[in-house]
Order: structure tokens, then C-alpha cells, then sequence
């Protein structure tokens, strides 16, 4: 028996990084998963891959800005699964600049990505999840969303947003029995870290040995925040709402 057996799932940019590794760590666990993202070729490829394994899994182009494609995952989920139990909004981009060199226009993007996507998946998935009994929401923070740090405004400001959003969300919708709940990643070994090494202009490996200093001398690596978000979305976090979890080995620290 899987953590996760008979569960209908979202996962936003879940083609790729940490919510690849989440997508694949839920479908092991028995868990049908919406796999929405904008690179709807990858995530078809794993979708396939994941079938052939003999789980449940579909792809889904989704821009998670949209109203309209929120909306459209979410019954995609009711269609393919028949329900929906759990949503991880995922999905999020990085822009690493002060306040004076961000543009008008990449605050706003990197606002809509990691803030206003998750107010939409989940203005649309809640009633759903009501409907059905309840369900868990896990919201993607940061380390960054706990404290602040160097060229990088609008994405500690956006991940500050979502850490305060997710305890707001489990204050009105516990009588639901549904839970909210925030990961807070530290550095992982992600596309989305090698491409901060790109703007602020470093050196990729050097940047990411950077990253690995911290108490547990080492950089993340997705799986490990997969296994932060599944023990949120089961069943051992019953009674886990309105908290932040943060899996950095010890950077915060």
C-alpha cells in the first residue's frame, strides 16, 4: 500500500526539478497526477513514462498565470481521476536584481508565477476538494520567503507572499478538512538555480559549491523536497495546517 493510494493529484510545473521528482514520488505512492506545466512535451514524456510503470498520470499544458488553465487542470483531474485530493503549487521563476534594476515588467511576471498562480489553482481546486471530504494544498516557498536575501527583490517579496498566503488559506478552509501547508526549500540542483548562476553572471560550479554550505555540507536535490511534500500531503501530517516546512539541510539554521 502506497502513502498515497487512490489520490487525485495536481502538481504545477511539474515536468521538471522538484516537481518532476514530486510527480514521480506521489505516482510511486499510488497517487493519479495532473501533470500541468507549459512545457506540455516534457511533461508527456513523463506522463508516458510513469504509465508504462503502471501508474496514472496526465499531462496538461497549463500556464499557471491564467485563470482559465487553472481552472481547466482541475477538471482534468475531476475527468481523468473522478476528484481531487491534493494540489502542490509548484511552479515558480527567479529573477535575481535589486529593487532599482527589476523591471516594471519582471516584477510583475515573477509576481503572477509564484504568487497569483497559487491563488488561482487554488480558487479553483477548493471547491472541488470541499466537495469531496477535504484535501491538502502544499504551496512552494523558500528560505527566502523566512528571510531576506542579496539581488533578489521580487522573488523574496513573492515567496514572503506565499508563506503568509498558505497560513491565510488553512485559517479559512480548515472547516473544509482541508490543509494548507508551505515547503520552504533551501539551494537544489535544479535548472532554476543554474539559471540564477547565469544572471548574476557566476561561474555554474562555483556557484552551486557555493550552495552547498551549509551544516549538512551538500546542495539539495529534488527528491529531497519530494519527501518534504509527501509527508505533507499524507495522512502522517493529519493534524499539519498553516506551517511552513523547510528542507535546506541546515541553511536557515
Amino acid at each position: 500500500m502506497g502513502a498515497l493510494d487512490g489520490k487525485r493529484a495536481i502538481v504545477t510545473g511539474g515536468a521538471s526539478g522538484i516537481g518532476r521528482a514530486t510527480v514521480e514520488l506521489f505516482a510511486a505512492e499510488g497517487a493519479a497526477v495532473v501533470i500541468a506545466d507549459v512545457n506540455v512535451a516534457s511533461a508527456t514524456q513523463l506522463a508516458e513514462a510513469i504509465t508504462r510503470a503502471g501508474g496514472r498520470a496526465i499531462a496538461l499544458a497549463c500556464d499557471v498565470t491564467r485563470s482559465e488553465d487553472c481552472r481547466r487542470a482541475v477538471e482534468a483531474a475531476v475527468h481523468s481521476f473522478g476528484g481531487l485530493d491534493i494540489v502542490f503549487n509548484n511552479a515558480g521563476i527567479v529573477r535575481r536584481a535589486d529593487v532599482v534594476e527589476t523591471t516594471e515588467e519582471e516584477w510583475a511576471r515573477v509576481m503572477a508565477v509564484n504568487v497569483t498562480s497559487v491563488f488561482l489553482m487554488s480558487k479553483h481546486a477548493i471547491p472541488v476538494m470541499a466537495g469531496g471530504g477535504g484535501g491538502a494544498i502544499v504551496n512552494a516557498g523558500s528560505g527566502w520567503g523566512l528571510k531576506g536575501g542579496d539581488r533578489a527583490a521580487s522573488y523574496c517579496a513573492s515567496k514572503g507572499a506565499v508563506v503568509n498566503l498558505t497560513r491565510a488559506m488553512a485559517i479559512d478552509h480548515g472547516p473544509q478538512n482541508i490543509r494548507v501547508n508551505c515547503i520552504c526549500p533551501g539551494d537544489t540542483d535544479t535548472g532554476m538555480l543554474r539559471e540564477e548562476a547565469r544572471q548574476l553572471g557566476q561561474d555554474e560550479a562555483v556557484f552551486l559549491a557555493g550552495s552547498a554550505e551549509r551544516p549538512l555540507a551538500r546542495i539539495g536535490m529534488p527528491a529531497d523536497i519530494a519527501r518534504g511534500v509527501l509527508f505533507l500531503v499524507s495522512d502522517a501530517a493529519g493534524w499539519v495546517t498553516g506551517t511552513t516546512l523547510v528542507v535546506d539541510g541546515g541553511g536557515l539554521a
